[in-house]
């Protein structure tokens, strides 16, 4: 483990082996950090959630899993009810500035680039990647894999692999995301093929994902996923755009 001068390291706070923690990083005494986490300067991990009706009697805190590195002026907000985590998990990147509110749930893998803002109780599913300056709302969950774009403005679920940017607008697969996992051919077809379906012009997309899946066609665990994740949610949902679902899952791209 290595603390640098001027880290500021509160009583009571938990570091597992390997951490290093740079020059006036502050780790407040209600965190929890996995083994080798790197945390960079003037990064504040475990303070108050911004939340007016906070009582900072509250005994809640902050988890962050193996190997996560933590950039420059990154703020990671402690849960708001007593016995509860802000959680982070192993292997995530988050990179200078971005800010990771109270009772967020992060997976594994996931890169949180420059200066993006999750609010409240967000969700972010493994591997996913958030691009700089993007904001997300409240309650949103963002799936597995899924990509989105720098300076989005999300206010509603973007599903598993799904391309999002703008205003919710969903684009198109995380096609390169996917390749990189080197899944099946079988497994990206059905991916596809999943997405198309949710591309209708009209109807509900609960409804819709929860046809496609009683057909019985899809087997693999993503597209299952993909199709699953429409059942859950209290924020509505990213609908791909008419007229993109082939262009958005072609090969080529």
């Amino acid at each position: 483990m290595q603390i640098h001068p001027t880290a500021l390291i509160e009583d009571g706070a938990r570091l597992a082996a390997g951490c290093v923690i740079h020059a006036h990083a502050v780790i407040t005494r209600h965190c929890d950090l996995g083994e080798g986490v790197v945390v960079h300067p003037f990064a504040v991990i475990g303070g108050d959630p911004q939340d007016l009706s906070f009582d900072a009697a509250t005994q809640s805190g902050v988890r962050i899993g193996a190997r996560t590195v933590i950039r420059e002026h990154v703020t990671i907000s402690r849960a708001t009810r007593a016995g509860t985590s802000t959680e982070v998990g192993s292997d995530c990147f988050l990179m200078a500035a971005c800010h990771v509110a109270h009772d967020c749930r992060i997976g594994n893998r996931v890169v949180i680039a420059n200066a993006v803002l999750l609010a409240g109780h967000v969700q972010i599913g493994d591997r996913a990647f958030l691009g700089g300056g993007a904001v997300i709302h409240q309650f949103c969950r963002i799936g597995e894999g899924a990509m989105i774009g720098g300076g989005a403005r999300i206010s509603l679920d973007i599903a598993p692999f799904f391309l999002a940017t703008e205003r919710n607008a969903v684009v198109g697969l995380n096609v390169v995301g996917l390749r990189r996992r080197g899944l099946a051919p079988a497994v990206m077809d059905e991916i596809k093929r999943a997405f198309r379906a949710l591309g209708a012009p009209v109807g509900n997309l609960r409804e819709i994902a929860a046809s496609t899946l009683q057909q019985g066609t899809f087997i693999s665990a993503e597209a299952r996923s993909l199709l699953e994740f429409f059942q859950g949610g209290k924020r509505g949902f990213g609908r791909p755009r008419q007229g993109i679902a082939d262009d958005a899952t072609d090969d080529d791209e």
